[in-house]
């Protein structure tokens, strides 16, 4: 990992000259989960379409340790688990990826045993995992927290099947603790499900192995279990809508014409919305997203609000891309950030470039448009207001930099090169 390098970006001062194509990824928030589910399988497990993103390298050092074979031919990637693990978790790499907590319910389910540190990644805000203690404990498990790590022992003679209800929707204690389910002994029964479409993805893929999954992308999901699995063809990675989303927003900001592919348009009904209701002229099909001669001033577009929520609400990862957008818009916008504490610590540097937003609390922000940006030099916190930071500095006056490219890396595959695509000018140089 390289935390040295940087982007230079040059800035078209508001213009919207960007035009062409681009592809979607296979997303992040499927593929991880996807990866950690291999655990369950008995033989070899394929998953093609795969992103060529940081996580997924940290993913496969997971596995790995865990007694995994990992091999990867293109863009196809092939597990084969180990039928006995200790179930340790490799610490370093543990606490830079905030997924490797869905790591926890495959492993304590197959081995028995699963000992892990509390999960790192982004600065957004603690990330409470007592959802997946309780849970654990529900199904029969012991928990002790003793100095770093975290030991969970499923009993003798594996996990029991339990009705389980999440205080909060959670989408990685809805996969982790499907996947544990699915070698507990007796039906086990999940409440207050998160919804996302990745987490149906993962049970259709599970239960094309044999798993026994019933209501996924619903608030309840059933699971029976089943413990030995097999894969009968290879996995394709979900579209990523995160991806999508973004570059969206960046279209509508950026882009004269801009055709966005291999994307599943209602997983962004909401986004597609807003924007729409702002004034940006979008069309879709089946599989792609399109914004067409747009002409229209970005000051022309009417301010909206909006809330994060869990799916089919707002996407907290898109929260900082569209808070660059509403810093164009002719108004004023209220944005609620339901989901994580310290979502807007990006916000000061776009005040820092000239826009204008009201932080009233680590929840609530105004943000005031039109405002005419200009080029800074920015350190991104995280992997969403990173590239919320290259929107931004596409749209201001002079060139800017951005730091801590490790971090968009995470999510994006080539963000430079994609963007230069377009007609952007996004240069990778050491820091």
């Amino acid at each position: 990992m390289n935390s040295r390098e940087m982007l230079v970006v040059k800035g078209l001062g508001g213009k919207k000259t960007l035009s062409g194509e681009i592809t979607i990824n296979g997303a992040k928030n499927a593929v991880l989960p996807l990866m950690a589910s291999a655990i369950l399988f008995n033989g070899k497990v394929q998953i093609k379409k795969l992103p060529e993103i940081r996580d997924v390298i940290a993913m496969r050092e997971l596995l790995a340790g865990l007694g995994a074979e990992v091999s990867q031919k293109g863009n196809v990637l092939s597990i084969t688990p180990s039928k006995k693990s200790k179930g340790v978790l490799d610490e370093d790499v543990a606490k830079r990826l905030r997924a490797s907590i869905i790591l926890t319910g495959p492993t304590l389910g197959k081995y028995g045993k699963v000992v892990f540190p509390h999960p790192g990644g982004c600065v957004l805000g603690a990330r409470p995992i007592d959802l997946f203690l309780s849970a654990y404990e529900k199904m029969g498990a012991t928990v002790e927290h003793s100095g770093k790590a975290y030991i969970i022992k499923a009993p003798r003679g594996g996990l029991k099947g339990a009705n389980i209800f999440f205080k909060t929707m959670s989408m990685t204690a809805t996969e982790a603790l499907m996947f544990a389910a699915t070698q507990a002994n007796g039906k086990t029964v999940l409440h207050n499900c998160a919804m996302e479409p990745e987490i149906a993805f993962l049970a259709d893929c599970l239960n094309q192995g044999g798993a026994k999954i019933v209501g996924a992308g619903t608030p309840t999901i059933t699971i029976t279990p089943t413990k030995s699995l097999k894969q009968k063809k290879a996995f394709p990675v979900l579209p990523d809508r995160i991806e999508a989303g973004s570059f969206l927003i960046l279209g509508a900001l950026l882009a004269k014409n801009l055709t966005i592919k291999n994307v599943i348009p209602e997983h962004l009904q909401i986004v597609i919305e807003l924007l729409k209701e702002s004034g940006v002229p979008i069309t879709t099909t089946k599989n792609t997203i399109s914004i067409k001669n747009n002409i229209k001033p970005n000051s022309s577009f009417e301010p909206v609000s909006f809330r994060t929520h869990e799916y089919p609400g707002f996407p907290t990862d898109l929260q900082a891309p569209m808070v660059v957008f509403l810093t164009q818009t002719k108004g004023e916008s209220t944005v609620l950030e339901t989901v994580f504490d310290n979502r807007f610590n990006f916000v000061q540097d776009l005040v820092r470039m000239g826009a204008r937003a009201s932080i009233w609390n680590p929840h609530q922000i105004t943000v005031y448009g039109p405002s005419k940006l200009k080029a800074r030099h920015l350190t991104g916190p995280d992997i969403r207001a990173g590239l919320a930071y290259i929107i931004a500095a596409l749209l201001a006056k002079g060139t800017g930099t951005i730091d801590n490219v490790h971090l968009i890396d995470r999510g994006y595959a080539d963000i430079e090169g994609r963007l230069s695509a377009l007609g952007a000018t996004v240069e990778r140089r050491e820091a």
